[in-house]
């Protein structure tokens, strides 16, 4: 992630786009990005834990929470990946990921990014770019609650993990070359 400016006017972006450590391990590697935190979101159990979530009875989804800079990077950049980087044509799940937790979901912060996310989700059904129609929930932000510690740069902490070399592994590899331009410095 880049360095913390503290003169930028950083903003917040949230979405769900199936197992945590996958999203965070693609959105982390933008330039722009200050933080992304795994958590959850959209349900109504408070302080949730992994355990609660996985049972799939909370209502929330496993999230990402992005600060960024648009100085750097725009919302729509950051949704052109969320859209790339996922099937969000299928309805609570991602791979063998299934259940509600998994669901494809932009929890808006702004009414600017309510709009621009739902212009691009429309002009994507339109555009025929995806065999299916687009399930992803576009809704507002109520409450984040990061996830536990061992969440976090799951897969920075874990690269010989099974899941990290045959499921993330792959799919940073694919982002990677697929977003080039948008990616922070190579060092990472």
């Amino acid at each position: 992630m880049s360095e913390t400016n503290t003169d930028a006017k950083l903003e917040t972006a949230t979405f769900g786009s199936g197992c945590f450590w996958c999203t965070e391990a693609v959105f982390d590697q933008l330039r722009g990005v200050h933080s992304v935190v795994s958590g959850y979101s959209g349900g109504k159990t408070p302080n949730p834990t992994y355990e609660d979530i996985s049972t799939g009875r909370t209502g929330h989804a496993e999230v990402i929470q992005i600060t960024y800079d648009p100085a750097e990077i725009s919302f729509d950049d950051l949704l052109k990946v969320f859209w790339q980087t996922h099937d969000p044509t299928t309805l609570n799940r991602q791979g063998h990921d299934v259940g509600t937790q998994y669901r494809s979901a932009i929890f808006y912060h702004t009414e600017d990014q309510r709009r621009i996310a739902e212009q691009y989700k429309q002009q994507l059904d339109k555009s025929g770019t995806f065999k299916a129609p687009i399930v992803t929930e576009i809704t507002p932000i109520e409450k984040f609650y990061p996830a536990e510690k061992y969440h976090q740069e799951y897969f920075q902490s874990n690269p010989e993990q099974q899941y990290c070399q045959f499921v993330i592994r792959p799919k940073v590899e694919k982002f990677r070359k697929e977003f080039k331009e948008l990616l922070s410095e190579p060092s990472r």
